[in-house]
């Protein structure tokens, strides 16, 4: 298996943390753009794309603030992926941040297929 490298990336996001969160948390809010379906029982969720599903187990999650996935294919190593909602001090500026591996030949489609997401996130959070 090739190895993967960790990357981050943030997004300003322009709506209350607390909604942000349901669509980060919850198989309904990530269904809307995440994956076109997500099922959950209890710490396995399965997102399905075009007729395939990867299944991810839930690593962690604390309320209102970030949620932490391990892909099960992932299972023997250290990569996850982490959704986490951080809010400006001073300006209360809300941003998703997210942390994912990716191998080095797929790290810029990943990127972007974050960059879509979240965008498709913003347009429904009208957030654009």
């Amino acid at each position: 298996m090739e190895a993967k490298t960790k990357f981050e990336m943030e997004f300003p996001i322009q709506v209350s943390p607390s909604l942000l969160y349901q669509y980060i948390s919850t198989p309904s809010g990530l269904s809307e753009w995440y994956a076109e379906n997500v099922n959950s029982r209890g710490e396995l969720f399965t997102f399905i794309w075009n007729g395939s599903e990867e299944k991810a187990k839930l690593l962690g999650k604390k309320s209102g603030e970030r949620i932490k996935f391990k892909w099960v294919v992932d299972e023997k190593t250290d990569y996850f992926f982490e959704m986490r909602i951080q809010v400006d001090e001073i300006t209360k500026d809300v941003s998703l941040m997210i942390t994912d591996y990716s191998t080095e030949d797929e790290l810029e489609e990943n990127k972007m297929l974050w960059d879509n997401m979240v965008s498709d996130l913003k347009h429904i959070l009208g957030s654009t």
